[in-house]
């Protein structure tokens, strides 16, 4: 960017340093591997309702505990819905293929960003409206290594736009809100939250032409804090 970066920076997780791959497609590759064939068609409205189930109940799960408990009711959501001959495999094999089913990667600039943010010194934290298992998803793709700390909102009782959970997360690096900025892709509860704890905002507009608060920065990809962006 243009401007100097901050001492500090929040990182918003899905949509910014993440990707979800396509659910439904792997959801029919993993009961395909344990012997039932489907289709995307028949797997579709029973994983909707599942992925709505499993938002719903996301806050409350705040460690292993109750992370447990709402895969076992999602699991139940998915079984009820799915054909005969999917239904078959039983609940272990079920939740075993949904679990499997869901998977994130970095997009592509994103562990070379923050290798060159932790060069430069910079301090960084990722805060997301997630559960508890933001932790496993960031230690599964790596990024764990290359950010300081990281807070769900299911830990902080707080979900973006609400700036409580971005005020915390900066607590974690022992960071003031003046000191630092929030970079996430969502103009609202990012943007929201940022400005409402008086932290700078960063939106990452990935070519979709987002509507941004007057005065919120926007770079094109993560690598845009260390090689300019628009």
């Amino acid at each position: 960017m243009s401007e100097p970066l901050p001492p500090v920076l929040s990182l918003d997780a899905l949509g910014t340093l993440l990707e979800m791959l396509d659910p439904f497609e792997a959801l029919v590759d993993e009961l395909g591997a344990r012997g039932v064939e489907v289709t995307r068609e028949e797997v579709t409205p029973a994983l909707v309702d599942e992925m709505t189930h499993y938002r719903a109940g996301m806050q409350g799960a705040h460690d292993e505990a109750t992370l447990h408990e709402l895969r076992l009711t999602s699991t139940q959501v998915l079984m009820d819905e799915l054909p005969e001959r999917a239904q078959a495999l039983g609940f272990d094999e079920l939740g075993a293929a949904l679990f499997a089913s869901v998977r994130f990667r970095p997009f592509p600039e994103v562990p070379e960003t923050l290798a060159a943010l932790r060069e430069l010194g910079i301090r960084t934290v990722v805060v997301s409206n997630w559960d508890i298992s933001l932790h496993e998803q960031l230690a599964d793709t790596g990024l764990d290594r290359l950010v300081d700390a990281a807070l769900c909102s299911a830990q902080a009782g707080a979900s973006k736009p609400d700036p409580q959970l971005l005020l915390k997360g900066l607590e974690l690096v022992g960071a003031d809100p003046q000191e630092a900025w929030h970079v996430g892709d969502d103009p609202v509860n990012d943007a929201g939250a940022a400005l409402a704890a008086g932290v700078g905002a960063v939106i990452v507009d990935r070519g979709v032409g987002l509507e941004v608060p007057e005065g919120v920065r926007v770079i094109d990809s993560l690598a845009g804090l260390v090689d300019g962006g628009r």
